[in-house]
């Protein structure tokens, strides 16, 4: 690997990725380095990340939570930037390489189609970018010359399992599921589904919003969607398996008959690694198997009854256009909804379709226009309540 140091952005650093992404970075003995951080409300890790790592500007993207905190022991070197508009001023910047897009949902959109239109080399983990906007941000890194590289497990075993073999013989890709905290539920104890249980996940310690997305699968749903377009596959390429135990992260199927996977225990530091050194590998922080220890894999196809969101998910991926953009806005809403407990758990996968199937279908939106259908999407979603 090149002796460079690397400039870093991390969009997102107080989140599961962004800790996770800091804590690659402080393993990789002075491989990278932080220059710009970002959060939202949790300004209090922010402020610890910015004494640890010195960066040169931290994004504190809620205004109004900024002005209230005390930040008397910010650095000196490091420079206060309140508000989300600086995201993509700072994402620009030429003394940044690679952006780590870390923000959940939709939020991190416009700063990661700014770092992908300045030509970085973008480590993306959020999913709803390519959701969104797939069409339009591919298109622009292929104008542009950035670089995507996937930080997601199950679309990074993918990006790994797909250098065996050339992208025409490709028969589909799988991508796996741990099933999240319902897999072995009735149709009856998931309309009395709670909160704390659908929190409750076997296996990933991840946000509230991303939990709960794995409790209705519409976390692979999205990653259908996704793996459209930043693998340049069709809908009906792209399958979802249930595997319980989240060690092989996803599969690849060759025309032959092989299939390709990518294996490793559940920790997101390996994928972050890679995404960042790629094409190198070298020694990772994250957690490796004990091969003295027995190993057992399950593997199902999943309940398409009981977990209507991947329906939803095939069909949006058919159908491109504006309806990424829609499906994504009414999941955040309907989620955000529910942790509320203003809706079932039962109503987020139906209050989804019922504003995917009634918005005004675009087939090439611009992205001022999937800003507009985001705004709306999340009004039906209460109206719909």
């Amino acid at each position: 690997m090149a002796s460079s140091v690397t400039n870093l952005a991390v969009f997102g650093s107080t989140g599961s990725i962004g800790r996770s992404t800091l804590d690659v970075v402080q393993a990789a003995d002075g491989q990278f380095e932080v220059v710009a951080i970002s959060a939202h409300n949790n300004l209090e890790l922010a402020l610890e990340q910015a004494r640890q790592f010195r960066p040169r500007w931290l994004i504190a993207t809620n205004e109004e939570a900024s002005n209230a905190f005390d930040w008397s022991n910010l650095p000196s070197e490091t420079e206060l930037l309140a508000g989300e508009t600086h995201l993509s001023r700072i994402a620009q910047s030429p003394g940044i390489d690679t952006i780590v897009a870390a923000i959940v949902g939709s939020a991190g959109l416009r700063s990661t189609y700014t770092a992908v239109e300045a030509g970085k080399r973008v480590a993306l983990a959020n999913k709803e970018t390519l959701v969104a906007a797939g069409p339009l941000v591919m298109q622009t890194a292929r104008e542009r010359s950035a670089k995507i590289l996937p930080i997601d497990s199950e679309h990074s075993a993918l990006f790994q399992s797909l250098q065996a073999g050339k992208h025409d013989q490709v028969s589909r890709v799988l991508l796996t599921a741990s099933g999240g905290p319902f897999l072995r539920h009735s149709t009856e104890d998931l309309e009395k589904a709670t909160v704390d249980e659908a929190l409750n996940h076997p296996t990933w310690s991840m946000g509230r919003k991303i939990t709960i997305d794995s409790a209705t699968m519409m976390n692979k749903a999205l990653e259908v969607v996704e793996a459209r377009w930043l693998f340049g596959l069709s809908a009906e390429q792209i399958a979802v398996v249930v595997h319980p135990q989240s060690i092989v992260h996803s599969m690849v199927e060759y025309v032959d008959g092989s299939v390709v996977a990518q294996m490793s225990p559940p920790d997101m530091k390996l994928p972050i690694q890679y995404a960042l050194t790629y094409p190198d590998r070298r020694p990772s922080p994250a957690a490796k198997f004990n091969w003295r220890e027995s190993l057992h894999l399950d593997f199902e196809p999943p309940d398409h009854e009981r977990f209507p969101s991947l329906q939803l998910g095939q069909e949006v991926a058919r159908a491109g256009g504006t309806a990424g953009a829609v499906l994504n806005a009414a999941n955040e809403a309907a989620v955000a909804a529910f942790l509320c407990e203003e809706l079932k758990f039962t109503q987020i996968v139906p209050a989804c379709r019922a504003v995917v199937e009634n918005h005004h279908f675009e087939p090439s939106p611009s992205l001022d226009r999937l800003f507009e259908l985001d705004a709306w999407a999340r009004k039906e979603i209460h109206r719909w309540i």
